[in-house]
């Protein structure tokens, strides 16, 4: 299979396992932070999905990055102004002994199929809550305000920054949402302003006035389609869960301080909640509305409890030690992260059969070798080094070398002149009972300055 497709597949692998790490790593910093207020919550709970979506498909060999660190550090105890030549040794033995899964052709293309197959499933449905969203805009229709209501509305808009959003009726939702990234509407169902008092209005309005101003319609589609990818994952629906409860508690407390304040603002929530508890929330994928998480209890506490200012000193301890656990988090997961290749596992030369004891494996013989290049580029900036790089490779049945790989990183211009040349080499291929099979050889390339 072609690089890309091993790429793919070992992102959905690394997924099935990082997603749920990072989920279980924001859950523990979220309880850390709690008391230092919902934005810092929704703002971990906004990275930890990030990283979800991401993560998988990030690659750093740590031993490899800290090698080429140094060396790029100290090449000036190395380098030189003349030329340089390369030597190259060749050792047999398993290239990699660890963090490789290896799959049959037939697993490996149904796999591909089946995620290939979610990607556009979740795709289509994101499709569908878009066109769905814009259907709700172009059915909705004029509501007809009081004098009082369009005081208040227009003095919203003015107070949140938000002047010219539309506030409109539409039967295809069941309670306030706002939607829109350039025209910012707020839809309502008809009839609802006639089932509130003036003060629920005033809380309502403020509330999705909030989201307005926070962009939260245009930055719900962005976290879509970032996480993609990921979609399939229960982990991630409970991200969206978390990402969600918090931001509607950061628009309360938006909303209570522009409103009525925060008890009476309490009150006019849980009254809201009465008044649509029998009614189907609305489903639209894209719509912001108050009742988004239906967490009302703990909005409510959030809402009427004390208020506890965690400043100075403490909340840089509490920041910092977060920080500590995402950098780890991402550190695990980085050093843990599996490769995922087509085909049976090559065997070690000289390996012998265990089965009967007597049966081993013959070397493979290099009947081809296209020596590297040295970097022109190292030359030209006099920015040369002495050392070598080891690459990992794969001899099929046919000679041939497969996904020849950094094991040990010289620097990148190195290895990728070292890389170049390994793919042009051609072996007698290694032998069994005196068939032909495929084995695994690490090759060092030694760069040197003169």
């Amino acid at each position: 299979m072609k690089g890309f497709d091993s790429w793919v597949l070992g992102y959905l692998v690394n997924s099935l396992w990082e997603v749920p790490l990072v989920f279980i790593a924001a859950l523990a910093t979220t309880r850390t932070l709690r008391r230092t207020g919902a934005q810092m919550e929704h703002r971990v709970w906004v990275c930890a999905l990030a990283l979800q979506a991401l993560l998988p498909a990030c690659w750093v060999r740590s031993l490899e990055s800290l090698q080429e660190l140094w060396n790029l550090l100290s090449w000036g105890a190395k380098k030189s102004t003349a030329g340089g030549e390369t030597h190259i040794g060749i050792s047999t033995g398993v290239a990699y002994a660890h963090g490789v899964l290896r799959l049959p052709q037939g697993v490996f293309v149904g796999i591909a199929v089946a995620y290939g197959c979610s990607l556009l499933y979740f795709a289509a449905r994101l499709g569908w809550g878009l066109w769905k969203t814009g259907g709700m805009r172009r059915q909705a229709g004029n509501v007809l305000l009081t004098e009082a209501a369009a005081a208040m509305w227009e003095r919203h808009c003015r107070v949140f920054g938000v002047e010219g959003a539309e506030l409109v009726q539409s039967s295809m939702v069941s309670g306030p949402v706002t939607i829109g990234v350039s025209r910012r509407v707020l839809l309502v169902p008809p009839g609802f302003l006639d089932q509130i008092d003036e003060g629920d209005l005033d809380a309502v309005m403020a509330h999705e006035c909030a989201h307005m101003r926070r962009r939260d319609y245009l930055k719900n589609l962005l976290y879509n389609l970032l996480s993609l990818p990921v979609a399939y994952h229960p982990a991630l629906w409970l991200t969206y869960s978390q990402m969600a409860e918090t931001r509607e508690m950061v628009c309360d407390a938006i909303a209570a301080e522009a409103a009525v304040g925060r008890e009476r603002y309490a009150r006019s929530l849980l009254r809201l909640a009465s008044t649509l508890v029998n009614q189907t929330p609305s489903r639209t994928l894209h719509a912001i509305g108050i009742f988004d998480a239906n967490t009302f209890e703990r909005r409510v506490m959030k809402l009427t409890g004390r208020q506890v200012e965690v400043a100075g000193m403490r909340r840089i301890l509490m920041v910092a030690a977060c920080l500590v656990v995402g950098v780890a988090t991402c550190a695990s997961a980085l050093a843990l992260r599996m490769e995922v290749r087509s085909g049976t596992a090559a065997q070690p030369a000289n390996h012998a059969n265990k089965s009967d004891g007597t049966d081993e494996i013959t070397h493979p013989v290099l009947v081809y070798q296209k020596q590297p290049v040295y970097p022109a580029q190292a030359k030209a900036d006099k920015n040369m080094l002495n050392g070598s790089c080891v690459i990992g490779l794969t001899v099929d049945e046919e000679g041939m070398p497969i996904d020849p790989h950094i094991v040990k990183s010289l620097r990148a211009d190195y290895d990728q002149s070292a890389l170049e040349a390994v793919r042009e080499w051609r072996f007698k291929p290694a032998q069994k009972n005196g068939q032909p099979v495929a084995v695994e050889l690490k090759t060092e390339i030694h760069f040197e300055a003169y």
